[in-house]
């Protein structure tokens, strides 16, 4: 299985442009538009019909889509299988190759930081679980009792999941998430200087109320929370 994050766009070459800004490399295929900061791999998907949400890509899903169907609606579009998770997020289930034969690296190159996969806002976490225990993604951190958990599929993608009314700053469901440690503030500093947007300045987690997260979004409205831990 190959996980790759689908942001839409009402303007292609606009959001080109705002992972260039942030050092993603752009992978250009034959029927699709990739960027990658080494870790994260998204499709920039130009289609008026295009969600937010997460692609995944294997040669079947008869048997998880049988198990799926008993929770939710299952859409079936040539290919691909369109569904949501519990949290809202649409998730797609493509048969086939994926679009990038790459391979995560170990390291993020990108301007944004460390990436440490999607956060996913969930009014039923233990619901939320069992649907992407589905797709082999299984338990790395937390626990439902804490209110969160994170869960890694085969491929090292992180889903991270959070009950209601833990994060305290806005939230867009899926949200690409990074942690930075100590070098988030450099980090913030830089994305200030190519002039990105930031959608809040956070002071929350920061005693003497210094802005140590931000959040901001590409143009297709897809969340990053850069954020120190």
């Amino acid at each position: 299985m190959k996980s790759i994050i689908q942001t839409p766009t009402n303007n292609l070459e606009n959001s080109i442009e705002f992972y260039k800004k942030l050092d993603f490399k752009i992978i250009s295929g034959n029927s699709s538009t990739l960027v990658s900061d080494g870790k994260a791999f998204i499709e920039i998907n130009p289609d008026r019909f295009a969600r937010a949400g997460l692609k995944l890509f294997k040669n079947s899903w008869k048997e998880e889509v049988a198990q799926l169907e008993k929770l939710t609606h299952v859409t079936h579009s040539e290919k691909t299988y369109i569904l949501s998770s519990p949290s809202g997020t649409w998730v797609y289930l493509v048969e086939g190759g994926a679009p990038t034969n790459d391979h995560l690296q170990e390291k993020s190159f990108g301007l944004t930081g460390n990436f440490q996969g999607l956060s996913l806002e969930t009014t039923d976490i233990k619901r939320s679980v069992d649907f992407w225990h589905i797709f082999g993604f299984a338990k790395t951190m937390g626990d439902i009792e804490q209110g969160w958990m994170s869960l890694a599929g085969d491929d090292g993608m992180t889903i991270s999941l959070m009950k209601p009314l833990c994060c305290p700053h806005l939230f867009f469901n899926p949200s690409m998430t990074y942690f930075n440690g100590k070098e988030n503030m450099a980090i913030i500093e830089k994305i200030r200087q190519i002039k990105i947007p930031i959608v809040e300045e956070i002071t929350h987690f920061n005693k003497e109320g210094i802005v140590d997260n931000i959040i901001i979004r590409d143009p297709g409205g897809f969340g990053f929370f850069i954020f120190s831990d």
